[in-house]
């Protein structure tokens, strides 16, 4: 996974090395492929995959009803601050 932020290049697929990881029909996240993480630390996260689940309401109902759920997981977090990148 090509993360955004460098200091999230730990996070990758191990489903990469480990197909068996996999659901049916899925496939790993390349190494090369660009993603964003959103954390429940920030204040906005919980918004933003709100408007991903409004925005993708006519494709996989489970996909969002995923995401909301996640979302309020998100809002019940503890610690709230506005996001920032180490220096």
């Amino acid at each position: 996974m090509l993360h955004a932020r460098p200091d999230y290049n730990r996070i990758q697929d191990p489903a990469l090395n480990d197909p068996s990881l996999l659901s049916p029909g899925s496939t790993p996240i390349a190494a090369e492929e660009p993603v964003f993480l959103l954390r429940a630390q920030d204040v906005t996260a919980a918004a933003v995959l709100r408007f991903w689940a409004y925005l993708n309401k006519d494709g996989d109902s489970n996909a969002c009803a995923i995401a909301l759920a996640q979302a309020d997981k998100m809002d019940a977090w503890p610690t709230k601050k506005t996001a920032d990148v180490p220096k």
